[in-house]
């Protein structure tokens, strides 16, 4: 049995939109996308299959089997997936 999941991912940076797979434990540590973000033990993480686009800039993406990301640059993430419930939103009167 393989001892890892494959999870599709959406991470933005301040100038930079990528769409690629996030390598994670089958179950336990390091199971969830938020504990690869929080591993302060690292300072990057590794995507494969990535597509990465400029934001605010027209055109294609360029494709790359491997991207290393520095966590301190990342603005957002979001699994594909969305295993997580989506929050519950409350109108404001």
């Amino acid at each position: 049995m393989d001892q890892h999941r494959h999870e599709r991912i959406l991470i933005e940076t301040a100038r930079h939109r990528l769409m690629g797979t996030l390598t994670l434990a089958r179950d336990g540590y390091r199971s969830r996308v938020s504990d690869v973000l929080n591993a302060t033990e690292r300072d990057f993480i590794s995507l494969t299959d990535v597509t990465v686009e400029l934001i605010d800039h027209d055109g294609p993406g360029t494709q790359h089997a491997f991207v290393a990301i520095s966590r301190h640059q990342i603005v957002i993430a979001i699994p594909e997936s969305g295993d997580d419930p989506p929050p519950t939103l409350t109108a404001v009167p």
